[in-house]
């Protein structure tokens, strides 16, 4: 039997119609349940801070609770395999940093490839490091600090997180920029190596600006540069390795948000929408700031951006890893 015109044109409009709801009812449903990021360290460590501010900053965008998870060890490597095998639907994601997603790429043998099993989401934050030293040491500025570890090699000290740790990587980098040798000496974290350097135990570390500021400011250590390419807000007295006699020594501690590989568009530009909005917002730029973080520019917030980031930082830093021979502890 023979359906009239009418009827079957409006059965077939009817049929056409289905897949666009479909597409547009599971687009509108992103995220389906809370959103989980993974941070790769301790709680209460610099990038839970950051993971919780952002946390909270995302949340209104999300429609959807954003917890964190801590999932510490092997130097952020554990936690990122562990958004490494989650499902690709956007609810798992990793708050990486320029060790977890770029470093450990050389140190490691990981059972993941960092460039290409994840997919960028957002570029947040950037935190130079310093070079700062004991108030015994010799030298009052950088030029003379490079002359002192010339005149006096193997002597000097400088404290680290250990081994492939951000601190150790940017130590191994200033030898070879300057010519000059010194002991490394491993810590379980910069903590106890800040309060060794302020006891006069060891020469010199390389720290955070958030761990390194303060104490720069109370007069506890002689702080010689920051290894970025403007002075830092938090710091305006400390001149940068550039001004300092050290151009083109950079290094920053950046950190960005990653999901699976293979996770849908829609959802990735809903992250990221959800990362512009809450970086936008003035309580969490005041809370980042304060911690003595630079938040990424608008421009660079994007996918893209941390992507190709990404990739140019393990174009520069994996060469100088192997060529040191750092492992993993």
């Amino acid at each position: 039997m023979r359906l009239p015109r009418r009827r079957f044109l409006q059965l077939a409009a009817a049929n056409a119609a289905l897949p666009l709801a479909s597409r547009s009812a599971a687009a509108q449903a992103f995220p389906a349940r809370p959103v989980t990021i993974v941070v790769p360290y301790p709680a209460g460590g610099p990038a839970d801070t950051v993971g919780r501010i952002m946390a909270e900053g995302m949340r209104a965008s999300l429609g959807q609770p954003v917890t964190i998870e801590n999932v510490g060890g092997a130097s952020g490597s554990i936690g990122v395999g562990r958004v490494a095998r989650a499902a690709p639907d956007g609810h798992t994601l990793v708050l990486g940093n320029w060790a977890s997603n770029v470093l450990n790429g050389a140190i490691f043998a990981l059972p993941y490839d960092l460039l290409n099993d994840f997919a960028p989401v957002a570029w947040l934050i950037n935190e130079p490091l310093l070079i700062v030293a004991n108030k015994t040491m010799p030298a009052n500025n950088l030029k003379e600090l490079m002359a002192w570890l010339k005149a006096h090699p193997d002597q000097a000290t400088q404290g680290t997180a250990g081994s492939g740790s951000v601190s150790h990587v940017v130590g191994v980098f200033f030898q070879k920029e300057t010519g000059t040798r010194f002991r490394f000496v491993s810590y379980r974290g910069l903590g106890p190596a800040m309060q060794d350097l302020i006891a006069g135990q060891i020469d010199m570390v390389m720290p955070t600006a958030a761990i390194g500021v303060p104490q720069a400011r109370a007069g506890a250590i002689k702080a010689y540069a920051v290894t970025a390419r403007q002075r830092l807000a938090a710091a305006p007295d400390i001149p940068t390795a550039d001004e300092a006699g050290l151009p083109g020594f950079h290094a920053m501690n950046w950190q960005g948000l990653w999901a699976p590989k293979g996770t849908a568009k829609d959802a990735i530009a809903a992250l990221n929408a959800a990362v512009v909005a809450a970086l936008a917002d003035a309580t969490v730029r005041s809370r980042l700031g304060n911690l003595g973080l630079d938040i990424t520019p608008r421009t660079e917030q994007t996918p893209e951006a941390l992507g190709a980031h990404q990739k140019a930082e393990a174009d520069k830093w994996w060469p100088i890893i192997k060529a040191a021979n750092i492992k993993a502890e």
